[in-house]
């Protein structure tokens, strides 16, 4: 089930880099919840239903130009998978920068149910009972 369940993430991660708004919710629970309260930017809080979690991908999709995730591993157990990730953001105005972090993505049924943002990679494996 853990490597079906990369799948799933991969899929996620490669229908947000290209703004798939359609397949994100084929793949998204509709009770999804995305815990974004770690975030030292935009848009910290918690979002909970597919319509409120949408929203708060698009609103952040819509301040930049190009989004693109970039996952350096991932790191399943049981239904969970840590992903390590950089994000290349480019702005309206053509400035571009990388934010490093990691989710924790909780699959049910084959689809996500729980998304949560960590900022250092140990504490999101601490988060499931791993180490690095």
């Amino acid at each position: 089930m853990s490597q079906e369940n990369v799948e799933v993430v991969r899929q996620v991660i490669g229908a947000y880099n290209r703004r798939d708004f359609d397949t994100l919710r084929t793949l998204n629970d509709p009770d999804l919840e995305v815990d974004w309260s770690a975030s030292r930017g935009l848009e910290a809080g918690i979002y909970r239903g597919e319509d409120e979690a949408i929203g708060l991908i698009r609103n952040f999709l819509e301040m930049f130009e190009r989004v693109n995730l970039e996952p350096e591993r991932f790191v399943a157990s049981g239904n969970q998978v840590v992903v390590p990730h950089s994000a290349y953001l480019r702005g309206r105005d053509g400035i571009e920068t990388v934010a490093r972090s990691a989710l924790v993505f909780e699959i049910r049924d084959g689809r996500v149910a729980r998304i949560r943002l960590y900022q250092e990679t140990h504490e999101a494996l601490e988060a499931i009972g791993l180490r690095e």
